[in-house]
C-alpha cells in the first residue's frame, strides 16, 4: 500500500543506541529524570467550563463567558496560547500579544460560546501544533495574529444570524487577513534540562505595512490560595523584579526565575508589568461579593488595562502573582523580529541560569534536530507528505496533554470564602460523581472546544499516542480505571458535562492495540486493565440491559444526533431502544475481555475461568444481536429495534454506523489457547452440546473460518459490505460516512407517542439542535469508526485466511480480499489531508493556509471538508495509525 509504512513502538533495535530523545524518555518512564514535568499543559479555554460553573442552571456558557476571562481567576484551570506548566500547573509561562488596536490583550483563544454558534461552540482563530517530542524536550506552533482591529463583534453577530442551514461564518471569512495583514508568529520551545526551558518567539510581518506590537511573555501562578478556609497568606506564592528579569518562589517547586529579550534591541530592556491573579470583582460584580480576598487595586486584567488603556493597574513596587515582560517591537514589511525568553526552575534559577545568548542557540538547534532524529524511523518508507501529515497529527495529539484538575465533592459544596453554592445545584450535574477526585495531566479531545478529557476519547487517543509514548499510552489508559475516576459502581466516567452518560466500553480494545503496538511486553499493564474492568463489564450486563435479553440500549453511546430519537433521554409512552450498537459494543467489550483473559492464561492458569465465562457472554450476546431482531435479513443490515409496552417490535431502518458497529466485534481463539486452557475447552464443549445454537456463531469446525468469534459472521459480513462499499451509501471519497446517502431523498421518520421523529442525510454541520448541535453523526466521515473498521477488516481477513473477498468502486470489476479493502479505507481517510491537484487538501479547502494540516472532529461526507472543532488532533490523531499501516 503506497501511503502507509510500518508500525514502530519508541524502542530502537536492540543493536541500535537509542537516539537523545528516546533516552530521554527511557530515564523519565525509568523516574531517573523529570523530563515530562513541564510541558504545554495549559488548556486554551478555561471559560465554560462545567468545572467554573457554580450557578443553579448548570448553564456554564453564561456562568462564565469568555468576557470575563481576562477579569477573572479560574478555579480549578488556567488557560493561555502557547502556554506551558508544570504537571501540577502551580506555575504557568505563556505569550500575550497586542496589535495596538484590539480591546484586550491577546492571551488566550477567541471563539463563540456553545449558544452563540450556529453550530455550537466554536474557536474562531488560527493556529498549528506543528512539532512536538514526548518529552516535550522540542516544540513548535504558529499561530496568526490580525494586525486589523480582531472582529469580535462581527464574529458573534454574524453567527447570531445565521441558522444551523447555514455554514459558519469564520475568522477568514471577516475580511481581516485580506492584503496579507498579520503577524505570523512562530513559538518554539525547548528543553536545556528537566527545568530549563527556552522559548524563542518569531514574528513575521506578513503585509505590505510596517506594524508594531507588543509582545508580553507573561509568567503567573495559578491561583490556589482565594480558596481555603484562612487567609491564604501563608500559602501564597510570590514573584518580583529582579536586575535579570522576574524572579520568585512557590512553596512547593521552590525558586524560579524568568529572563526575555528582544534581539536587535539590547538598548531597549522590556518593563516589567506586576498584578495578583485574582478577580476584579468590581468590574464583573459591581459592590456585590464574589471572592472572599479583599479587592486587590492591581487584579488580573491589571496589565491588559495598563497596556491597551495606559490605566495605574500594575504595582510599581513591581511584585505580584502575575507578571509580564513588555516588549514593544517594531516589524518592517516581510520583516521576522525575534524575542527570547527562558524560564529555569529550582537550583538553575538560584545561579540565574539564564543565558539567552550562544548557548540559548544551541539548546534550541540540538533539539530540533534531535526531533527529526526522534521521528525518523517511525516515518520511514512514508511518502513526504504523508510523513508530514503523520508528524503533524502525533505531535498535535502531544500537544493536547492539559492538566486538568476537577474535585467533584469540593465543587459540589463550595469553597469556604465563596458564597455558598445554590441548593439546587446538590441534586443536579455529577451528582452521583463525588468521589471523582482529578488532578492530572489528560490528553484531551481538543485543548479549546472539549477541554475535558471523554472516556471514548481518549482510549483512541491512547492508541495513536502508543507509537511514540507507549508508556504515558498506559498510564491514560489506567488512569480512567483508578479509583479516582471509576465509579464505585463499575461505570466510566464519560465527560464532564455529564459524567453519568455511556461512552461506548472500548478501554480493553484500546488496552489490546497499546500492548500489541508495544511490542507485547507489559502483561502487567494488561493484568491491571483485566481486573478493573471486570467490574465496569458487570455494570453493563446489570445497568445497560433492562429486559435481561443480552439486547442493551446504552443510549448516547457518543454517537450524538445519529438517529432519530435523543438516545440519552427515555422515549415517549415507555418504549423501549435496542441498540445495534450498544448490543455490538458490549459483545465487543467481552470479547476483547476474552482476549485480555486468554493472553495472560497462557502463563496463569488462574484466567481459564474468567476466558470461559467471557466465551459464554459473547456467545449469548451474539446470538441475541443475529435472532432477536437487530438483524434484518430482507435488507441485508443491523438495525435499532423499538420494543413497545405492549411487547410489539419494529425496526428503526436507519442504515447508519449504528448498524455498522457489529462488525468491530470479531476476534480468534486458537487451537493452541484451548489446549493450555482445560476451563475454557470445557466451557466451549458444553455449549457446543446444551446450546448449540450459540456456538454455531463461533467457528470451530474446518475450514477457513476456524477459531472465529464474530456477532456479524461471514456470510452476513458481506452482505453488510455491500451496504458499505457502495457510494451511493456508506462509502465516500475519503472513508465511510456515518449515515448512508440513501436517506438524502429518503428519510426515516418513526412515529412514537403522537410525534414524529425523522433522520436524513446531512453531510455536513449538525441541522439538529441534539446534544447542543455542536456535532453530526447523519452523514458526515469520522475517523475513529473508520479506525474500527479498517481494524475489524484486518482481522476478519487475517482469521478467515484470506478467504472472504468484496468488491471495492475503484473502477475494476474484480473482488478483492478484506485486507486490500482496509487499505483502501485507510488510503482513503489519509487522502483527506493531503494535497490534491491544486495544491489544496480536501479537509481544509479555500483556507489561505495549505502548508500544515488543520485536523478537525470530522469530515463532509460529500466533499471531505473539516468540520467541528479544529484542533482535533484527539482522535482524529488515528490517521497516524493508518498512515503507518496499523493494524497489522
Amino acid at each position: 500500500m503506497g501511503e502507509t509504512g510500518r508500525v514502530s513502538s519508541t524502542e530502537a533495535p536492540e543493536d541500535e543506541p537509542l537516539d537523545p530523545e528516546r533516552q530521554r524518555l527511557a530515564l523519565a518512564d525509568a523516574g531517573a529524570a523529570a523530563w515530562r514535568e513541564w510541558g504545554p499543559y495549559v488548556a486554551e479555554r478555561a471559560w465554560g467550563s462545567v468545572r467554573e460553573d457554580y450557578s443553579a442552571d448548570g448553564d456554564a456558557w453564561a456562568n462564565f463567558p469568555f468576557d470575563h476571562a481576562v477579569s477573572r481567576t479560574y478555579r480549578w484551570n488556567e488557560d493561555g496560547f502557547t502556554a506551558w506548566c508544570d504537571e501540577r500547573q502551580r506555575l504557568c509561562v505563556g505569550l500575550a500579544l497586542w496589535n495596538g488596536v484590539d480591546p484586550v490583550l491577546k492571551e488566550r483563544p477567541f471563539g463563540l460560546s456553545g449558544p452563540e454558534g450556529n453550530h455550537g461552540e466554536d474557536v474562531k482563530e488560527y493556529w498549528w501544533y506543528l512539532d512536538n517530542t514526548p518529552t516535550h524536550s522540542w516544540m513548535r506552533t504558529r499561530y496568526l495574529y490580525p494586525t486589523r482591529p480582531f472582529p469580535y463583534d462581527d464574529l458573534r453577530a454574524t453567527n447570531a444570524a445565521r441558522t444551523r442551514d447555514d455554514p459558519e461564518y469564520e475568522l477568514v471569512d471577516t475580511g481581516v487577513f485580506e492584503g496579507d495583514r498579520y503577524l505570523e508568529v512562530m513559538t518554539d520551545w525547548a528543553k536545556a534540562a528537566p527545568h530549563d526551558m527556552c522559548m524563542r518567539i518569531r514574528l513575521r510581518n506578513a503585509g505590505p505595512d510596517p506594524i508594531t506590537v507588543h509582545v508580553l511573555p507573561t509568567v503567573w501562578f495559578r491561583n490556589t490560595w482565594s480558596w481555603v478556609a484562612d487567609d491564604g497568606v501563608s500559602d501564597r506564592p510570590e514573584m518580583h523584579a529582579t536586575p535579570n528579569g522576574i524572579a520568585g518562589r512557590h512553596g512547593e517547586l521552590g525558586d524560579f526565575a524568568v529572563t526575555s529579550r528582544l534581539e536587535g534591541a539590547s538598548d531597549q530592556p522590556a518593563d516589567l508589568l506586576f498584578c495578583e491573579n485574582e478577580t476584579n470583582v468590581g468590574r464583573l460584580f459591581g459592590s456585590g461579593v464574589f471572592a472572599g480576598a479583599p479587592a486587590t487595586p492591581y487584579p488580573k486584567d491589571g496589565i491588559n488595562d495598563h497596556v491597551v488603556r495606559g490605566d495605574r493597574t500594575v504595582n510599581p513596587d513591581r511584585t505580584g502573582t502575575k507578571a509580564a515582560f513588555r516588549h514593544v517591537v517594531d516589524v518592517g514589511p516581510g520583516e521576522t523580529r525575534e524575542v527570547r525568553v527562558r524560564l529555569t526552575v529550582g537550583s538553575a534559577a538560584g545561579e540565574m541560569h539564564g543565558d539567552l545568548d550562544h548557548e540559548f542557540d544551541a539548546v534550541l538547534t540540538a533539539r530540533a534536530a534531535e526531533a527529526d532524529a526522534f521521528w525518523a524511523p517511525l516515518l520511514d518508507g512514508l511518502p513526504d507528505e504523508t510523513a508530514h501529515v503523520t508528524r503533524q497529527a502525533l505531535a498535535g495529539l502531544l500537544s493536547s496533554k492539559v492538566f486538568y484538575a476537577y474535585d467533584v465533592e469540593t465543587w459540589l459544596a463550595g469553597d469556604p470564602r465563596e458564597p455558598a453554592p445554590p441548593s439546587r445545584r446538590r441534586d443536579g450535574r455529577n451528582t452521583g460523581w463525588r468521589h471523582l477526585c482529578a488532578e492530572d495531566v489528560i490528553l484531551m479531545p481538543d485543548a479549546w472546544e472539549y477541554p475535558w478529557f471523554a472516556s471514548w476519547d481518549l482510549a483512541f487517543q491512547c492508541v495513536a499516542l502508543a507509537h511514540v509514548d507507549p508508556q504515558l499510552a498506559k498510564s491514560q489508559l489506567l488512569l480512567l480505571l483508578g479509583d479516582r475516576f471509576q465509579h464505585p459502581g463499575g461505570q466510566l466516567p464519560a465527560y464532564e458535562w455529564n459524567l453519568s452518560d455511556m461512552n461506548p466500553p472500548i478501554h480493553a480494545w484500546a488496552a489490546i492495540q497499546v500492548y500489541r503496538i508495544d511490542g507485547e511486553r507489559d502483561r502487567t499493564f494488561l493484568e491491571h486493565v483485566l481486573h478493573k474492568l471486570l467490574v465496569n463489564v458487570t455494570w453493563w450486563f446489570n445497568r445497560v440491559d433492562a429486559g435481561g435479553n443480552n439486547l442493551f440500549e446504552g443510549g448516547f453511546l457518543g454517537l450524538d444526533n445519529i438517529g432519530p430519537f435523543d438516545r440519552s433521554h427515555p422515549l415517549p409512552d415507555g418504549a423501549l431502544l435496542e441498540q445495534s450498537d450498544g448490543t455490538a459494543w458490549t459483545a465487543m467489550h467481552c470479547l476483547d475481555l476474552l482476549t485480555i483473559a486468554v493472553t495472560l492464561g497462557e502463563r496463569d492458569p488462574a484466567y481459564d475461568g474468567l476466558a470461559a465465562m467471557f466465551l459464554d457472554r459473547f456467545c449469548s450476546i451474539a446470538g441475541a444481536a443475529n435472532d432477536m431482531g437487530l438483524w434484518d435479513d430482507d435488507d441485508g443490515f443491523y438495525y435499532d429495534l423499538l420494543r413497545h409496552p405492549s411487547g410489539e417490535t419494529e425496526r428503526v431502518a436507519v442504515r447508519s454506523a449504528v448498524g455498522l458497529i457489529p462488525l468491530v466485534a470479531v476476534g480468534h481463539l486458537s487451537e493452541e489457547a484451548l489446549a493450555v486452557m482445560p476451563r475454557l475447552r470445557e466451557r466451549l464443549d458444553w455449549l457446543r452440546e446444551r446450546r448449540p445454537q450459540l456456538v454455531s456463531l463461533a467457528h470451530f469446525e474446518e475450514g477457513n473460518y476456524q477459531g472465529l468469534l464474530a456477532v456479524c459472521d461471514p456470510e452476513r459480513l458481506l452482505r453488510v459490505l455491500e451496504r458499505m462499499l457502495d457510494p451511493a451509501e456508506l462509502l465516500s471519497d475519503h472513508g465511510v460516512r456515518s449515515l448512508s446517502a440513501v436517506h438524502r431523498e429518503r428519510p426515516v421518520s418513526v412515529q412514537l407517542g403522537g410525534q414524529s421523529f425523522t433522520v436524513d442525510y446531512e453531510p455536513a454541520e449538525s441541522r439538529s439542535a441534539m446534544y447542543g448541535g455542536n456535532s453530526n453523526w447523519r452523514g458526515p466521515v469520522w475517523v475513529p469508526i473508520n479506525a474500527l473498521l479498517v481494524a475489524a477488516l484486518r482481522r476478519y481477513d487475517t482469521f478467515c485466511h484470506g478467504a472472504l473477498r468484496s468488491r471495492l468502486p475503484t473502477g475494476s470489476e474484480r473482488d478483492v480480499g478484506l485486507g486490500a479493502v482496509a487499505d483502501e479505507l485507510s488510503r482513503r481517510m489519509v487522502s483527506l489531508f493531503l494535497p490534491g491537484r491544486t495544491g489544496e487538501r480536501p479537509s481544509q479547502p479555500g483556507l489561505p493556509w495549505q502548508q500544515d494540516v488543520t485536523f478537525f472532529e470530522y469530515f463532509d461526507g460529500d466533499t471531505g471538508k473539516g468540520l467541528g472543532a479544529s484542533h482535533q488532533t484527539g482522535w482524529t490523531a488515528l490517521v497516524a495509525s493508518l498512515a503507518l499501516g496499523w493494524p497489522r
